[in-house]
């Protein structure tokens, strides 16, 4: 018999709010997603395709951020190319991590800071309006609830779901959803990575054994499939069973009986399965490494669980759970609070693809986390975070062989060498090269837009990287030259 327990439903707003999507067009506009030390989910649409950031209330949301002026920046939107404006403002405008002088227009823009409040740029306001929703340990924006409701309709009329998901994304929190919000939560959760099960063990684990079964067994052993009895099975990375026990696991499924390891008489079981992976199951059966009869019995329903590249809005709210997780660096006995996150924090997790989804996040946050406490700074900043953390694996310049040395040449052609400098005259002082474009864009989100600190890091002098700046922003003038950090 399957537990009995109280209905349970997803948050209703999703289902209201999709059902006022259908029935009108997009809404441009500007999504608040962190200001002054806090996460955030306000919408901002814009008037009349244009809207004015500044201190006080803007479209109905109040931004109380002391270093955003009164009139700082104007957002507009036209033939799907957004133009963002910096109106003279008192501690300037960033966009997409690098300061904003004049004018800047482009159809891929994502990312507005102002002062100490960060913005992201959508197409489509109205989904957010749903706002962020804690539950279970997850965090989930509009982007994960639009996955959660899919997963709410497989786990109220079906025992079976299959989930896929890059590595880190959350596909396990997708699982125990699908067990809290179905018939059989009042049961029991068996988890089971199939990636990590040593080779010739994976049926024991399973199905398990009887007293004597093999060298060693000394009682009776419950395999997952039966600690799952009334209750959800989830089995990550399914594809990594070897194709006997896959077979198994089909006649367990359509069956709904085990024979144990060693045992002649199979056992009654009632489970829910979700199976989990990051791979495309179709072309696992092609390569011969999952069973066809297998996939048609457990490849529907499917629901993908975005990556955290598609759901930013939850990104600064991630970073604060992270940091309220790493703790403060109090001393023994002696009350401190966690450490606050900085805009510049925020605004450089939001411009990184993170591969590693949010489980890279959260360790990365950590370790900025101890970073800032090490330096005895109470507010973790851009330049905590490691200059790899969230990027893209690249092979190391390093590892590259070095070209040869060029061979010298007969000393009859080489040409004459210039006369040698007198005792006590200085040599000409030449500039140094302005490293990669990356680098320096890296760099100038580290130093919260700083041109005189970007370029102290940098090893240039600080006119070469201001006329950098003027030929990427295409128009006159540049960062900010003082040395007070924002």
């Amino acid at each position: 018999m399957v537990p009995a327990a109280p209905p349970t439903t997803l948050d209703d707003s999703v289902g209201a709010v999709s059902e006022h999507l259908r029935t009108r067009g997009p809404t441009p506009g500007l999504l608040l997603v962190f200001s002054v030390d806090s996460p955030r989910c306000d919408v901002l649409p814009l008037t009349d395709g244009e809207i004015e950031l500044g201190r006080g209330e803007v479209a109905g949301v109040p931004l109380d951020d002391l270093r955003m002026s009164r009139r700082h920046a104007r957002v507009r939107r036209e033939g799907g190319r957004w133009e963002i404006e910096d109106l003279d403002s008192r501690n300037g405008t960033s966009l997409d991590g690098i300061p904003l002088t004049g004018v800047r227009a482009g159809a891929d823009l994502r990312v507005v800071r102002t002062g100490s409040s960060v913005f992201l740029l959508e197409a489509d306001v109205e989904p957010f309006r749903v706002g962020i929703v804690r539950s279970g340990g997850t965090i989930r924006g509009a982007t994960l609830s639009r996955a959660w409701g899919a997963i709410d309709g497989a786990a109220r009329s079906g025992t079976t779901l299959h989930i896929t998901g890059e590595s880190g994304t959350g596909k396990e929190h997708a699982a125990r959803a699908f067990h809290a919000l179905g018939p059989r939560r009042g049961g029991p959760f068996v988890a089971l990575n199939c990636a990590a099960i040593p080779d010739g063990l994976a049926e024991r684990l399973l199905f398990g054994a009887r007293k004597g079964a093999y060298s060693g067994a000394t009682a009776d052993a419950e395999g997952h499939v039966q600690a799952a009895h009334g209750g959800v099975l989830f089995l990550d990375e399914v594809a990594e069973l070897d194709l006997g026990v896959q077979a198994k696991l089909l006649r367990a499924l359509e069956t709904r009986e085990v024979i144990p390891l060693g045992a002649s008489r199979p056992v009654p079981v009632d489970f829910a399965l979700v199976s989990a992976t990051h791979r495309d199951l179709r072309a696992q059966v092609a390569a011969g490494k999952l069973r066809e009869d297998l996939y048609f019995r457990i490849a529907r329903p499917a629901v993908r669980v975005p990556r955290l590249s598609e759901r930013l809005e939850e990104i600064p709210w991630l970073v604060d759970a992270a940091l309220r997780s790493a703790g403060p660096a109090a001393e023994p006995g002696q009350e401190s609070a966690p450490p606050a996150a900085h805009a510049s924090l925020i605004e450089a997790c939001l411009l990184r693809p993170w591969p590693g989804n949010v489980r890279e996040l959260m360790v990365e946050i950590r370790a900025a986390a101890q970073e800032a406490q090490l330096a005895r700074c109470p507010v973790v900043q851009a330049r905590h975070l490691s200059p790899s953390a969230g990027k893209i694996f690249t092979p190391s310049a390093t590892s590259a062989p070095a070209p040869p040395a060029p061979r010298a040449a007969p000393m009859a052609s080489q040409p004459p060498q210039p006369p040698q400098q007198a005792r006590g005259e200085r040599r000409p002082r030449r500039a140094a090269a302005l490293p990669a474009d990356q680098v320096i864009e890296e760099a100038l989100r580290r130093e919260d837009g700083n041109v005189a600190r970007t370029a102290r890091v940098l090893g240039v002098h600080r006119t070469q990287l201001r006329r950098w700046i003027e030929r990427r922003l295409t128009g006159a003038g540049g960062g900010r030259d003082e040395d007070a950090g924002g």
